[in-house]
């Protein structure tokens, strides 16, 4: 190694130091800090080899980062600075903790490796008095015993929603708007953009025009230019209880729509809607495929669990076949509908599996709802988009303020990153569900407690 290399790493005015947490949520962040230099303890290297195996996302999360380190090295050492690959980039390193007079093992004891973390960090810092040294973690705890070592510490910002306020709703209520207007827009079903004082459009936004005596729900159609009226339509024998669910109906069953999001709380009826929906353009699909992330409750995940893989995963599916018997139910009366939705699921027709099972594969002609979207990270939800094949719609559905997913909060999930970087996009359409439908009760929950 030169000393020229050794020199201009040095030189630089911060030192971001990354702990595992920051490598799960997203492998490639060491090369997201522009001109800074970038230190990963090698304790962390150390977590991730043992969680390198498995089809978890963690464990995905973990080999590319691997892969990535043992390609960017060569045939150099990284125990000291090399350039990082691109222009006004800074330099990486894996770094040890040395003995300093602040010692976190001493400190917090030695049972967790997070306090070796805090003491490579802390050598940097007693390495680099010039420099400022910043242990990244989304690990609040561990963010919280870096600030307590007089070590500063931050969230990784890269993939979070910076106002969680301002986030895309997909609807808007226009006021004051002529009744004549609305009376010709519910007789032609159309209305030109220009006849409402509204600005700039957005490609597949949602309206409430009220007018003086009544208010009309519409749509803006990105690829005619116009105004559409949003007729109210049942799904499968599912009928939307308010003007957002028809808003999600639309959007669920508009073939120019090949990316849908739906986010709101318990009992708005997101699943349901999108399930439903599923269902009524089944013909137009080869198959309808349901999944939702495991989060275990506790630290084992399902190979623990007694039974096949079906009988692993029936406890984190059951909110998917809940909905599932909820609408065969509207078909007490029609035998044989029930029938048919039997034998949907028995010929896979309808596929309810855990989301590592679509890993690798080309999803063609597929109806795809993906629930609880917010225990996902913004490199999940790519992948999953990423495996849309031709024909295929992708729905996600989930509440960002009810994340079970480690490190994942609400503005740094893969549901609130897909609503505020998709929103305008013409294949993609956005709708906030926020009254709730599932009973009197479910709604005092919310509101109140």
């Amino acid at each position: 190694m030169s000393k020229e290399v050794k020199t201009r790493g040095i030189g630089k005015r911060k030192i971001f130091v990354l702990d595992t947490s920051v490598i799960l949520y997203d492998h490639n962040a060491f090369q997201n800090f522009q001109e800074h230099d970038v230190a990963v303890p090698i304790q962390v290297l150390e977590e991730l080899d043992n969680m390198k195996n498995g089809n978890d996302n963690r464990n995905f999360e973990a080999r590319s980062f691997i892969r990535l380190i043992d390609e960017f090295a060569k045939g150099n050492l990284i125990s000291h600075w090399l350039p990082l690959n691109g222009t006004n980039k800074g330099h990486f390193k894996i770094v040890v903790d040395k003995k300093t007079d602040t010692d976190a093992v001493e400190i917090f004891g030695d049972g967790k490796v997070d306090n070796r973390i805090l003491n490579a960090a802390l050598s940097l810092q007693y390495e680099n008095p010039d420099k400022k040294i910043i242990l990244v973690s989304k690990d609040i705890c561990l963010r919280l015993k870096a600030k307590s070592l007089d070590l500063h510490a931050e969230d990784y910002e890269t993939g979070k929603i910076k106002n969680l306020e301002q986030l895309y709703t997909g609807k808007a209520i226009v006021n004051k708007v002529a009744d004549t207007l609305l009376t010709q827009f519910s007789k032609n079903g159309t209305l030109n953009a220009t006849d409402l004082e509204i600005g700039n459009f957005q490609n597949n936004h949602f309206y409430i025009l009220h007018g003086k005596r009544k208010s009309v729900p519409a749509f803006y159609n990105g690829q005619t230019k116009q105004i559409e009226e949003i007729v109210e339509q049942p799904v499968f024998n599912i009928h939307p209880k308010n003007m957002e669910q028809s808003f999600a109906i639309h959007a669920l069953l508009n073939p120019n729509i090949k990316l849908v999001s739906i986010q709101g709380n318990a009992g708005t009826g997101k699943t349901l809607l999108a399930l439903a929906a599923a269902l009524e353009q089944r013909k137009n699909f080869r198959q309808i495929f349901v999944t939702r992330p495991i989060v275990p409750l506790s630290n084992k995940d399902i190979g623990f669990l007694p039974g096949d893989v079906k009988s692993k995963i029936d406890p984190y599916m059951a909110p998917i076949w809940d909905n599932l018997k909820f609408i065969k139910d509207q078909f007490s009366d029609d035998e044989k509908m029930q029938f048919k939705i039997d034998e949907l699921v028995a010929n896979d027709k309808i596929a309810i599996a855990p989301l590592a099972f679509i890993r690798g594969r080309t999803l063609t002609k597929i109806f795809f709802i993906v629930d609880e979207a917010q225990n996902l990270t913004p490199h999940e939800v790519k992948t999953i988009i990423s495996r849309a094949g031709e024909h295929t719609k992708i729905v996600f559905t989930g509440d960002i303020y009810q994340i079970d997913t480690p490190y994942l909060d609400a503005e740094s999930n893969g549901l609130s990153y897909l609503i505020d970087k998709a929103k305008n996009h013409p294949l993609y359409a956005h709708i906030t569900l926020q009254k709730g439908e599932r009973s009197e009760l479910a709604n005092l929950a919310i509101e109140l407690l």
